[in-house]
């Protein structure tokens, strides 16, 4: 835990914000967005809470921010991926398979990024003020037309519905992230039955699947 001293300048406010949410992103990796507390957070941070507050108007509005962060973090990174994985001179569907592939096999990586992607509608846009949910939701506008360019790029059939397919494909992301991730009650039925077992989902060969199948018909639709 770090203890700091009254920040007085801008440049030790940020530096106080980029603690609040490294801290916050390093208990992400030992818990749940649900299971992470401001009480917590402030305690390892090494703030009261109130000076927490200070910085951000809640813990979704803390959670938020590190979403809008990791996000752009990794578009930037899926970017070198695509490019060495998709092939240039490929049919239309064998790039999107390719595409997808790669959505997947690097969202797999981001743990903390599908986590907040899965909280988002229905924990994080909740107790925040009117500005934060605006900022919020300009900001994943603008993380969504970042990946429709990655899109176009590999996929420049996709046309005007790359936008579209984007955002989709980051809901999608999160709704699988949720259910490939079962309660231990849900794992003890899947164990104790098999004929339940088909309702366990793998992450990524979910996604991978599903994401392919959006993209085909993303596809199609831009056809006509």
């Amino acid at each position: 835990m770090t203890t700091f001293q009254r920040a007085r300048s801008e440049e030790q406010r940020e530096i106080r914000r980029r603690a609040i949410l490294d801290t916050a992103a390093a208990m992400l990796d030992e818990m749940s967005v649900t299971a992470l507390s401001l009480n917590e957070l402030s305690r390892r941070v090494g703030l009261a809470k109130s000076n927490v507050l200070r910085y951000f108007e809640s813990r979704e509005a803390v959670l938020l921010e590190l979403l809008d962060r990791d996000w752009q973090q990794w578009n930037a990174a899926l970017a070198d991926q695509l490019d060495a994985s998709v092939t240039h001179d490929a049919p239309p569907i064998q790039r999107g398979e390719q595409f997808a592939a790669v959505v997947a096999h690097s969202l797999e990586q981001h743990r903390v990024l599908c986590d907040l992607l899965s909280a988002q509608a229905g924990v994080l846009e909740h107790n925040v003020s009117p500005d934060v949910a605006a900022r919020y939701k300009r900001a994943a506008l603008d993380n969504v037309a970042a990946l429709a360019a990655l899109a176009r790029r590999h996929l420049p059939e996709l046309g005007v519905h790359a936008d579209q397919f984007c955002a989709q494909a980051i809901m999608v992301s999160g709704a699988v992230w949720t259910h490939a991730r079962p309660s231990a009650a849900m794992r003890a039925a899947y164990e104790a039955d098999p004929s339940l077992a088909a309702l366990r989902m793998d992450f990524t060969t979910t996604l991978q699947e599903m994401l392919t199948t959006l993209i085909a018909g993303t596809l199609t639709r831009a056809e006509h």
